[in-house]
């Protein structure tokens, strides 16, 4: 028998179980809740958790929900995430089923990440006289503010877990797809803020006056220079200015400005070298124009890093499964993600699903777009594939 055949049971539970997928994402699409505010949806997960016959953990970091399998014989424990919140975004889909809250939308497919871990628990209780060992699933609470993950290794949510698995669906890549990638997927995610104090005065008389807009100009640009020559062109950096502010008035140099930006690195090594260069540049401009700089340098999220092993063993899943032309390789990309928290504390692989339309997928509206939609044929194949993901690694697979 060939493991596609072995797998086929799994890819037959989730096309049964489709509408149901699609009707309680779209429920989930209607009624979309920030970061940290997922009290509905927690609730919502739970009540269907329990309907499959689980206990549940609610209020695990934050608003975040935790379920166990527990297979008929000893092994290793294997978590599979998904996670919940939304995004401040006002919709523009024109989708039928579009958000009702002003202001808030599910912009980045959490609603469907959400049905698909359902789905997969779902199936797998199907199947737990064929586990050896355990699956754990975490419907993690605010990734878009990165602190849902952090918070739910604080609370223990990772203890005992041997490996944890995890998708993002993607709108440029046709569904039926999937896109996965040996090391480094997804990049750093710092956050800066820089102060600047000069001497504020009428703006016909600048030479009496220390003009910190003029300072803070200078360290926008000064910082793009330090990329480009302090840092090797084979290791991606962004530095994005993503606020400038200062002043009320046209006439008035101001007392103050400050700026606001994120880092993005694609190597742990440049990352950790980060806040001495932006603290060391944004100190030495500010003097350079008679200004005080306070730099604020905040590590959000590593790198994404997944683990070799189980890039290959998802790698084999997602071939017998679905295919080997249906599987490719992932470009890296300096967008960040907080499931790379949880590989900095066990071994595991995070990979794209596909999420778009057949044809033209690349030119679909990507992630955090107002006319962000799926094809939603992606549901039931991202819950078989995470079913099968750990069964077949707790099955001797």
């Amino acid at each position: 028998m060939t493991e596609a055949t072995l797998l086929r049971p799994l890819l037959d539970a989730g096309e049964r179980m489709e509408q149901d997928l699609v009707d309680f994402r779209r429920d989930l699409h209607r009624n979309p809740e920030l970061s940290l505010e997922e009290s509905e949806t927690a609730a919502k997960v739970a009540a269907r958790l329990r309907e499959y016959g689980y206990e549940v953990n609610t209020g695990v970091g934050g608003h975040g929900v935790v379920a166990e399998l527990a297979g008929d014989k000893p092994g290793k424990t294997i978590a599979l995430r998904a996670d919940m919140d939304a995004l401040p975004i006002q919709e523009e889909s024109g989708v039928p089923f579009a958000s009702e809250r002003s202001g808030v939308m599910h912009a980045c497919g959490h609603d469907a990440h959400t049905a698909i871990l359902l789905g997969a628990a779902r199936i797998l209780m199907d199947h737990k006289d064929e586990l050896e060992g355990n699956v754990r699933f975490l419907f993690q609470s605010a990734e878009e503010i990165n602190q849902g993950a952090r918070m739910m290794i604080a609370e223990r949510a990772l203890e005992g877990v041997d490996e944890i698995y995890g998708l993002h669906n993607l709108p440029t890549l046709a569904a039926g797809k999937v896109a996965t990638r040996y090391g480094s997927l997804m990049g750093s995610v710092d956050r800066i803020e820089i102060a600047l104090e000069g001497k504020g005065g009428h703006g016909a008389i600048p030479d009496q006056s220390i003009d910190p807009v003029v300072a803070a100009s200078a360290i926008v640009m000064g910082l793009q220079t330090a990329v480009s020559r302090e840092i090797s062109p084979f290791d991606p950096v962004v530095v994005t200015i993503g606020s400038l502010q200062a002043g009320d008035t046209y006439n008035v140099i101001p007392h103050r400005a400050s700026l606001v930006g994120t880092i993005r690195t694609f190597s742990p090594r440049v990352q950790a070298s980060m806040k001495e260069r932006i603290t060391r540049i944004a100190g030495q401009i500010a003097e350079a124009y008679r200004c005080k700089a306070e730099v604020t340098y905040t590590e959000m999220t590593p790198v994404l890093v997944s683990s070799d092993e189980c890039v290959a063993h998802v790698e084999q899943t997602v071939e017998a499964a679905i295919g080997t032309a249906n599987r490719i390789e992932a470009a890296p990309t300096l967008a960040g993600e907080d499931f790379s928290l949880y590989l900095q504390q066990v071994p595991g692989c995070f990979f794209w699903l596909g999420s778009g339309p057949e044809e033209g997928a690349e030119r679909a509206y990507g992630l955090h777009h107002p006319k962000f939609t799926i094809e939603e044929a992606c549901l039931p194949l991202g819950a078989s594939l995470l079913a099968a993901v750990a069964l077949k690694r707790l099955s001797g697979g």
